[in-house]
């Protein structure tokens, strides 16, 4: 059962992909950060407090931080989707354990607790190999700048999910940091529409029509139930077994342009992807076997096995 939550969030976030990017043609992207965080908000506030949850933390400045620097990654995604292929602007988003096991090596490095990890070295540098078979066709085609966003997303995506696993470390539920991620993306989306990335001064937001709006509740719902679905995964299975799955959402992104877009890629395209999807494998056994696990969380919170 946890491999299924994983598929189906992997599923999730590649429709929520597709969403973003046909809703691009309509939406900025501070639109799209906007309703994406307002729609998941409502949702998951109403459903935390139909189970009497509670949104009080002890960890402010950590969340702060966390939804800080995962707007960020995400903003750059949406950007990078409106630029590139869905299945190209997602592998690359998907390097993020691939940088977080590089951190995790040159923290040990630099602070000499860690021996050299030469399998690590070898699926970094062959991640780094990758990327450049990807990105061949998006910089001949004049698609760098989409390219460098991916890229950008992944890193700073990875110091996200490096706050999420601190927070789950000191038992922090899930279910807020995922609350306090979307109420922070709806607050950065706004303030970036009022800034200029909207419309039109004195009417900054684009008007709907009923695909659009169709579009954005997608957005919306397919962000909530991939995040909670992936939560549910890791809670109650095996971590390695989960996190190589995420990367099953390659493959179904590829299907959604291949479907919506019809996509088509080179040999080196599809070898750099793969590259990458066996880099980031074998970055995640690195990753598993130098984190240690996080807080339970206590027995107290009453839906924190439910989100």
């Amino acid at each position: 059962m946890p491999s299924l939550w994983m598929l189906f969030a992997s599923f999730a976030f590649a429709a929520m992909g597709a969403g973003v990017k046909l809703a691009s043609e309509f939406y900025t992207t501070s639109e799209l950060l906007f309703y994406r965080g307002l729609i998941g908000s409502v949702i998951l506030f109403a459903m935390v407090r139909h189970r009497g949850g509670s949104f009080r933390t002890p960890f402010p400045k950590e969340h702060l931080f966390r939804s800080l620097v995962g707007v960020t990654s995400l903003w750059l995604w949406f950007f990078a989707i409106g630029k590139l292929p869905l299945a190209t602007a997602m592998t690359l988003n998907y390097m993020a354990p691939i940088w977080i096991a590089a951190g995790l090596f040159l923290a040990g490095w630099w602070s000499k607790t860690n021996t050299v990890e030469w399998p690590l070295i070898v699926a970094v540098g062959a991640s780094f190999f990758g990327v450049t078979l990807v990105l061949q066709p998006a910089v001949e085609s004049h698609q760098w700048l989409g390219g460098l966003a991916g890229i950008c997303s992944s890193v700073i995506s990875a110091m996200a999910y490096m706050q999420v696993r601190k927070l789950g470390q000191m038992g922090e539920p899930e279910y807020r940091v995922v609350f306090y991620f979307s109420l922070t993306t709806m607050v950065a989306g706004l303030a970036g529409v009022l800034a200029g990335d909207g419309q039109q001064v004195g009417m900054p937001f684009h008007g709907h029509t009923t695909g659009g709006a169709v579009l954005l509740l997608g957005i919306g719902a397919a962000a909530l139930m991939a995040q909670m679905a992936m939560t549910r995964a890791y809670r109650v299975g095996k971590v390695l077994v989960v996190a190589n799955l995420q990367y099953t959402g390659i493959v179904f992104s590829s299907l959604w342009g291949l479907a919506l877009w019809g996509d088509r890629f080179d040999w080196h395209v599809w070898l750099g992807i793969g590259v990458i999807l066996a880099s980031g494998i074998a970055a995640t056994f690195y990753n598993t076997k130098s984190t240690p696990k996080g807080a339970a969380i206590k027995k107290t919170d009453p839906i924190a096995s439910e989100l």
